[in-house]
């Protein structure tokens, strides 16, 4: 039996088209032949087909391995777990991640008539280990610019693989009661194709009760009739804004505050929530 690989620390370098490598350290005696980066989409089951990717390494120096995974690389939508897997080693190894150059990946623009966006970040997770976060979304609609004003918030963005069209507008949603929906029509948008803007107002979504938190979840609908895309923001280099993107809160209603805010999985939402006017 091949000796396991003792401790394995993975550098991640994006380049502008996604594509990753992964430069591993490992001990100078570790076998290198036939291992291979293991990638393992989290609650996959087993190898299922679309559930783990392989790639190969090689020697990238004395004690370096590398991998590198192509942006073509199809990986469906979640967090994927790294791991190292050696021939005749029973338990892949887990990966620390090392040094993450990211640069490459901040304000990417796609083309925006592609049918499809997809986007990956590398990050450590809360237990000290490498993971990647993928997105696929087709159509996408990235959002940019938010402002928090007074009595709503206004978004800018830019929409991919669908154009807008008459009747355009973006829904603000409270999942578990579909008849709790309003919706706000799209305003005209400067710049470059696949651009919008919009400006959603508090007290609409605040009408209702609100004795607990509520997450309203944001959708374009790209024109009358048309399935709704779900707002988020993913072509840059932050895997979860939840924390990091933070805005201030305003007064929607009497003892009701509104708060622009990003989920982990960085879609845009609306946060109602009771509170004083002068929290």
């Amino acid at each position: 039996m091949t000796p396991a690989i003792a401790t394995v620390r993975a550098d991640c370098a994006a380049d502008p088209s996604g594509t990753l490598t992964f430069d591993l350290t490992v001990p100078a005696s570790a076998p290198a032949p036939a291992s291979v980066l293991l990638l393992r989409r989290r609650g996959a089951a087993g190898d299922r087909p679309g559930g783990t990717v392989r790639i190969p390494l090689d020697g990238a120096g004395p004690g370096r391995l590398r991998a590198v995974l192509p942006a073509s690389t199809g990986l469906s939508e979640g967090r994927w777990d790294a791991y190292v897997e050696e021939p005749g080693s029973v338990t892949p190894r887990t990966v620390e991640p090392g040094l993450r150059d990211l640069r490459a990946l901040v304000d990417r623009s796609p083309d925006t008539e592609a049918a499809s966006v997809s986007a990956r970040v590398p990050y450590p997770t809360a237990d000290g280990r490498l993971a990647l976060r993928c997105w696929v979304r087709a159509p996408h609609a990235e959002a940019g610019a938010v402002v928090v004003g007074p009595a709503g918030m206004t978004v800018e963005g830019t929409l991919y693989g669908v154009a807008v069209g008459e009747g355009a507008a973006v829904e603000a949603r409270l999942p578990g009661d579909p008849a709790r929906t309003h919706s706000f029509p799209l305003a005209p948008a400067d710049g470059p194709s696949g651009g919008f803007a919009f400006t959603l107002p508090y007290g609409p979504p605040a009408e209702g009760p609100v004795d607990a938190e509520q997450l309203w979840h944001l959708w374009l609908v790209p024109a009358a009739g048309a399935a709704g895309v779900r707002i988020s923001r993913i072509l840059d280099d932050v895997w979860s804004r939840h924390r990091s993107f933070v805005y201030p809160a305003r007064e929607a209603a009497p003892g009701v505050l509104a708060t622009p805010c990003y989920t982990a999985d960085n879609d845009l939402c609306l946060r109602l929530e009771p509170g004083p006017a002068d929290r």
